[in-house]
C-alpha cells in the first residue's frame, strides 16, 4: 500500500489484528497537528488507526528502499543467464528479525 491509498482505506475504516504490545510515543508538534487534522477529516478513523496506517506504509517503503548489497553466494540465474547473488545487506536481516518478532507477537495473542 502506498500513502496515496490510505485515504481509501480510511474511508473504508478497515482495522487489522492488533498486538498486545503497546507503543507509546511523543510526536513533534507539527506531526501531532497533522495526525489530529487527519482524524478530523476522517472521523471514522481513530488517531491510533491513522498512526498505524502511516507507520505501516512507511515501513513498507523503508523495506523497499534498503540497498541491495551483493553477497558472495550465487543463489540463482536471471532470465538473461547472469548470476544472481544473495543480498548481504540489511534487508535479509530486517526480514529475519521482523519474522522473529511477528511470531513472538502472534504467540502472545494466543
Amino acid at each position: 500500500m502506498r500513502v496515496v491509498e490510505l485515504v481509501d482505506r480510511w474511508e473504508a475504516h478497515n482495522q487489522g489484528q492488533r498486538t498486545n504490545k503497546m507503543f507509546s510515543i511523543h510526536l513533534p508538534v507539527k506531526e501531532a497537528a497533522q495526525v489530529l487534522a487527519l482524524a478530523e477529516l476522517y472521523p471514522d478513523c481513530t488517531e491510533d488507526q491513522i498512526l498505524v496506517d502511516l507507520i505501516s506504509v512507511a515501513l513498507k517503503e523503508l523495506n523497499a528502499a534498503m540497498p541491495y548489497k551483493e553477497g558472495n553466494r550465487q543463489i540463482a540465474v536471471d532470465e538473461f543467464g547472469d548470476p544472481v547473488y544473495e543480498d548481504a545487506g540489511m534487508t535479509p536481516k530486517f526480514i529475519s528479525l521482523s519474522r522473529k518478532y511477528r511470531k513472538n507477537l502472534q504467540d502472545d495473542l494466543n
